[in-house]
């Protein structure tokens, strides 16, 4: 029951006010577990290098434990008042909120992200507990006009069941309360999987669920090997759902091995959005939604802007001061409070975008501003402008989880749709223009989940988030969010006297 165990040395740990909030054994019906082996993994901070925590490796025996939990405490759940479940829900995110700085502290040390981000990221988290808790009261019943003489009709929607959830490290908090939130209100029970490199955040949620009266089973958190937890909660039957935030081909993977049990499934998978700017638009503000689409999180985001297609009319003007702003981010550990561009996650994701720079320039890009790693940051990339790459390049056919931005110009509309759509992805593209019926015949031609116009932040607790093509399946947020962890029943009753 340790809040933490003797290896949690990093000397920013100290700013923790409330250091119960360290927590780095599993939850499982409601206890604090560790490995039967002692096992354990390392989390570091992306910026230093230096290890924050040792965190328990739970396997396959936790796992059937933690889905044992969820499956035991489902029927009395399920049947809990749905304002018993909001009022929960509710104050579970008042101490998210109250605990702001530090979740944010966590969060950062093991992400890398800047301070004023994981901050903004706790707030995202807590509103989809809030939001859910208000549409935990409206799951509704749902009159039917009947067809037949002498009945009466009704379809409603019931809890599926235990559900099971895979979260990425990008937004490690955000990400689970997005699921889980919607999970519970609908009346289910969870088993989470945290990413391997960003468990704190999740298990910090979990004890402050505790807090806010969440019954033991209802929400497990089993952090350790990917492949060998998620593995087994794909093959388990008593999970009627997966809701999994990834890469396509880590979805392809999950998809087939759910396959057997015919889970339910709800995917938010990779991204590569086009933000396209016409010459009618200001181009300072097209610079800087450029510059929000592309930069937050250092780039590693599902919704950033990864090919910018600019009309060519203004291309000169747009690409010298989108490189000026650029230049002008500070790079620096996301505790140092005027950082803009953190660490990447890990050494797998610099090797990515490098090599997608070297591709550029070798297919005849060329590297405006930045383009190598930062000199006292050695997972850090600086924030790179490449323009004149062709459609073929790496960085123009692959979601690029970094710092990196490359614009395209274009000539006319029907050309930049037919290059925009041109993807596996379609998850969310941004349009800037002041022409009213350009944007809605855009809008309308544009073949992703989420069109942006005039604007970047688009998402929340009502919003259904997901995507077109490879990049998903089903919703999150919204009341469409509850529909993978609800089934529909229909009831005919005979009236007849």
């Amino acid at each position: 029951m340790n809040a933490c165990t003797p290896h949690s040395t990093h000397p920013a740990l100290s700013r923790l006010t409330d250091r119960s909030l360290l927590r780095t054994l599993g939850h499982i019906g409601g206890r604090w577990t560790a490995a039967p082996d002692a096992a354990d993994f390392t989390v570091t901070d992306p910026a230093s290098g230096a290890q924050v925590a040792r965190v328990a490796a739970l396997g396959v025996v936790e796992t059937n434990a933690a889905i044992a939990a969820a499956t035991a405490a489902f029927p009395a759940w399920r049947d809990r008042l749905p304002q018993d479940r909001a009022r929960i829900l509710r104050t579970w995110a008042q101490l998210l909120l109250a605990a702001t700085e530090d979740l944010a502290l966590i969060m950062t040390l093991e992400q890398g992200k800047p301070l004023s981000e994981s901050r903004g990221e706790i707030a995202y988290a807590a509103d989809f507990l809030d939001w859910y808790a208000g549409e935990a009261l409206r799951m509704n019943a749902e009159g039917v006009t009947p067809h037949l003489r002498d009945v009466e009709m009704i379809v409603r929607r019931e809890a599926l069941g235990p559900v099971g959830i895979v979260t990425p490290w990008n937004f490690p908090s955000a990400m689970i309360t997005r699921k889980v939130a919607a999970a519970l209100a609908s009346g289910c029970t969870c088993v989470v999987h945290p990413s391997a490199e960003t468990p704190l955040s999740g298990l910090a949620l979990a004890e402050l669920a505790e807090r806010a009266g969440l019954p033991a089973g209802v929400m497990n958190i089993v952090p350790g090997d990917a492949a060998t937890i998620v593995g087994r909660m794909c093959t388990d039957d008593r999970l009627r759902a997966m809701s999994f935030t990834g890469s396509t081909g880590i979805g392809r993977m999950i998809a087939a091995q759910c396959a057997p049990t015919m889970k339910r499934l709800v995917m938010e998978l990779g991204g590569h959005a086009p933000l396209i700017v016409f010459a009618d638009a200001d181009i300072d503000r097209a610079v800087q939604i450029a510059m929000d689409a592309k930069f937050a999180t250092s780039g590693q985001d599902c919704l950033a802007a990864n090919r910018i297609y600019v009309e060519r009319a203004i291309l000169p003007a747009f690409t010298a001061r989108f490189a000026e702003r650029i230049a002008a981010l500070k790079v620096g550990s996301g505790l140092e409070p005027d950082s803009d561009i953190g660490p990447l996650m890990h050494a797998r994701a610099l090797a990515k975008v490098a090599e997608q720079v070297r591709d550029a320039v070798a297919r005849g890009g060329r590297v405006v501003t930045g383009g190598g790693v930062h000199a006292d940051l050695p997972l850090a990339y600086l924030p790179t402008l490449i323009t004149d790459a062709p459609d073929d390049a790496l960085i123009h056919r692959e979601e690029t989880f970094g710092p990196v931005a490359s614009v395209l110009p274009f000539d006319t509309e029907a050309e930049v749709i037919a290059r925009a759509n041109d993807t596996e992805y379609g998850l969310a593209a941004y349009l800037v223009t002041r022409n009213g019926a350009r944007a809605l015949r855009l809008s309308r031609a544009l073949e992703f989940g989420m069109v942006a116009v005039n604007r970047v932040k688009i998402t929340g607790g009502p919003i259904p988030f997901g995507g077109w093509k490879q990049s998903g399946l089903g919703r999150e947020g919204s009341r469409h969010g509850m529909e993978a962890f609800t089934e529909l029943k229909y009831l005919c009753i005979d009236t007849a006297a």
